[in-house]
């Protein structure tokens, strides 16, 4: 039940004369995903795993004349991890200009690395696409719409990730599994890393302060490290698809605050995970920000799947008046508070309203998430 939504959008563009760049976490599904499109499209391919130590050799010194030797007859090329092939931009570039018979698709879970080589030689020569852990709308496909919102508490606590979400079995070893295989894997083993054991006890510090603001100069001290180094660190977090950050909305008025930052997980379970939390929602002190995390995160997916479009922010004045999310869409403000208590009321501020007319406002539970997700 891999995001058919992204396999279509794919489908849709093979031999459109681009290649094609899929980013996402480890364990998301790309590889099933791009089983799925294989078997699907009928064409024949070669699948490469460029973590095989002899992979990369292959595409050293790349020419079209090489290409034709190692690709073959297959009409789909598929290279796993590519962002580990130094030349992988170079390579993708010849079989788009000179190989028009071939559809190359790679994958990759460091959107930095990819992203990265890939940019220059690619330009104007590539679609990306993004995968996530499941989504509300494909969980809702898989088993129905009641019995999703029915987990709804059990996705707050163990996320969505698919070998989480389709178990049947131990949720907890797979999180903690799942959460240190990837988060060392891209993250601890990356070079230039002075002291990666810092980015774990960043993680932890960031895992308790989803729904706050953030402050560099803040972790950075309770860390030990210059708040450059913090930020350097979270953008890596952020291209090794583990959190996001929200910028603050600022534009009319003076008290508004123009340079704070939120900080999201894209999936509740590897934030529990971190700090060993899997208590159930109803004995938790933490049930607001894991709901608010889970909205954020969902409703973030669904703006990538749906185009990208939307620009997510806070927004919050000097006298804390507060909005949980704002999502700007053309001209639209899109206005969100999120409360996980089915009976909460809210009231839109004043200020806000004023500021911004062009707006619409609107209260997320978990009594009507699914008008906001499907």
């Amino acid at each position: 039940m891999i995001s058919r939504i992204v396999e279509n959008q794919m489908q849709q563009q093979l031999f459109k004369g681009k290649s094609i760049l899929l980013l996402g976490a480890r364990q998301v599904g790309k590889s099933t995903l791009l089983t799925q499109l294989i078997a699907a499209s009928g064409l024949k391919s070669l699948s490469l795993d460029a973590e095989e130590a002899d992979v990369p050799p292959l595409f050293e010194a790349p020419n079209a004349t090489k290409l034709r030797q190692i690709i073959g007859d297959a009409q789909l090329l598929i290279i796993d991890e590519a962002q580990k092939i130094e030349n992988i931009g170079a390579t993708m570039k010849i079989i788009v200009d000179h190989l028009p018979q071939v559809q190359v698709i790679a994958t990759g879970s460091s959107a930095f690395d990819l992203k990265q080589k890939a940019a220059e030689p690619l330009t104007g020569r590539k679609w990306e696409y993004y995968l996530y852990p499941f989504s509300f709308a494909e969980m809702v496909n898989h088993h129905g719409l009641l019995q999703e919102k029915r987990l709804l508490g059990n996705r707050l606590i163990y996320g969505t990730y698919p070998e989480v979400a389709l178990a049947t079995d131990d949720p907890k070893l797979r999180l903690r599994l799942l959460s240190e295989s990837y988060l060392y894997k891209d993250v601890l083993l990356w070079s230039g890393l002075k002291k990666p054991e810092k980015i774990i006890d960043l993680l932890r510090a960031l895992s308790h302060q989803i729904g706050h603001e953030v402050s560099y100069q803040e972790l950075g001290n309770m860390l030990s490290l210059k708040g450059d180094t913090i930020e350097s660190y979270i953008q890596i977090l952020e291209q090794a698809f583990i959190l996001f950050r929200l910028p603050s909305y600022a534009v009319n008025a003076r008290k508004e605050l123009r340079k704070g930052k939120k900080i999201y997980f894209y999936d509740n379970g590897i934030r529990n995970a971190l700090i060993n939390d899997f208590r159930f929602v109803e004995t938790r002190q933490d049930v607001g920000a894991l709901w608010e995390n889970y909205v954020i995160s969902e409703l973030w997916k669904k703006n990538q799947y749906d185009g990208g479009f939307g620009k997510f922010h806070f927004w919050r004045t000097a006298d804390q008046q507060e909005i949980d999310l704002i999502i700007e869409k053309d001209t639209l403000l899109q206005a969100y508070e999120i409360k996980w208590n089915v009976n909460a009321k809210a009231k839109l501020s004043k200020t806000f309203s004023k500021a911004y007319p062009n707006h619409q406002f609107d209260l997320i539970t978990p009594g009507n998430i699914d008008t906001f997700l499907l």
